[in-house]
């Protein structure tokens, strides 16, 4: 497909640029273009363009306003240390993206298709791609925009990417987070959404994300919707311990997981180091017994935003209980570092095409 490319007539001068990705937060502020394509019933994909990023202008009755037909990815270029800009296994994004689409009963999008919007971005917006630790955030997204009103799948639906210079996710850098575990509320349930990357396992989670800020922690960590017992993951990042023999465990992808790629790479990146990874479900109650025996010496979250955050303090409504020293530990540094030289280009990735490079 051939990108019609419209460059912005408006865009940030190098000075105001340069100030920005000094201190560019998380998710403020964004780049001078975006990329869409739209899909209508009976002609598939059309219209590809690279356009200055504007707002949407939609009828009141667009089905995503009504319907929640809406996904999403999260990603990042990095500033290689010769220069250049590379991807961090964009491939798997690309096959998580088609995954959510089928689920919520959206047309699919080529692997092809989804790696060349994202990359015609990066191109025009290199400029945006910070140094040192910061990256540049990569949202593709797809929402229908269809007139209508009836429950069912739109005819017509937008694909985006559009992007943002980012720092550190959590305010403070790496520093060990407080997680909330809360009685009421949870994240998924079997045959629903939670294996999907969609705003609305998100919007659902918001309120329990309130609730642990009124506790003063950074995360939430959502328990099992049957049994409310077995630790599932946090609002946005998947959830690793690590305990006394060097071994790792996590939650299983039962269903009501995201199959994070942070996730998929840790594990891969672990048992090449000669670590045990298992993949089994793994309970708060049995949490707080191993945190106090020291059978559980670390635990960390993990995702594209983040990367590895170690997890110092669990905060519940029976009392708080500390992991290891409550301030991370020698394992979560050493994947961090790793899997960090790989998306830099400092290190070697573990597998060929985990890299791929743009620029």
């Amino acid at each position: 497909m051939t990108f019609t490319i419209d460059r912005t007539s408006n865009p940030t001068d190098d000075a105001t640029r340069a100030r920005i990705l000094e201190n560019p937060g998380f998710g403020k502020v964004f780049t001078d273009h975006m990329v869409t394509i739209r899909w209508t019933e009976g002609q598939g994909w059309h219209d590809a363009k690279v356009t200055a990023r504007a707002p949407f202008s939609l009828d009141p009755a667009a089905a995503v306003l009504h319907y929640a037909q809406e996904i999403f990815e999260g990603m990042k270029a990095y500033r290689a240390a010769d220069g250049g800009v590379t991807l961090f296994r964009p491939q798997a994004n690309a096959q998580r993206f088609r995954d959510s689409a089928e689920r919520l009963a959206m047309p699919l999008i080529s692997q092809e298709l989804f790696l060349e919007a994202v990359e015609q971005l990066v191109r025009i917006d290199e400029a945006w791609v910070p140094g040192g630790e910061g990256s540049l955030y990569l949202r593709p997204f797809m929402f229908a925009n269809e007139a209508f009103l009836g429950v069912r799948p739109a005819s017509e639906y937008i694909f985006c990417v559009i992007a943002c210079p980012v720092g550190a996710y959590f305010k403070g850098g790496a520093k060990a987070i407080t997680i909330w575990a809360p009685e009421n509320y949870t994240r998924a349930a079997p045959g629903g959404t939670g294996a999907a990357k969609c705003g609305g396992n998100y919007a659902a989670s918001l309120i329990a994300q309130l609730e642990a800020s009124k506790h003063g922690c950074d995360q939430v960590v959502f328990l099992d919707a049957a049994e409310h017992r077995w630790i599932e993951e946090l609002g946005g990042m998947n959830v690793f311990f690590v305990r006394d023999d060097g071994s790792l465990l996590t939650p299983p992808l039962s269903g009501t997981i995201l199959p994070g790629i942070t996730r998929d790479s840790i594990i891969q990146l672990a048992r090449s180091l000669g670590r045990t990874v298992v993949e089994q479900p793994y309970s708060l109650a049995q949490w707080k017994e191993d945190a106090a025996t020291g059978r559980v010496r670390e635990a960390f979250a993990c995702g594209t935003a983040a990367v590895l955050a170690p997890i110092g303090t669990v905060r519940t409504a029976e009392g708080d209980f500390v992991i290891g020293n409550g301030e991370g530990g020698a394992t979560t540094a050493d994947l961090r570092e790793q899997l960090v030289g790989m998306q830099r280009g400092s290190l070697a990735p573990l597998v060929d095409d985990w890299v791929r490079r743009v620029l």
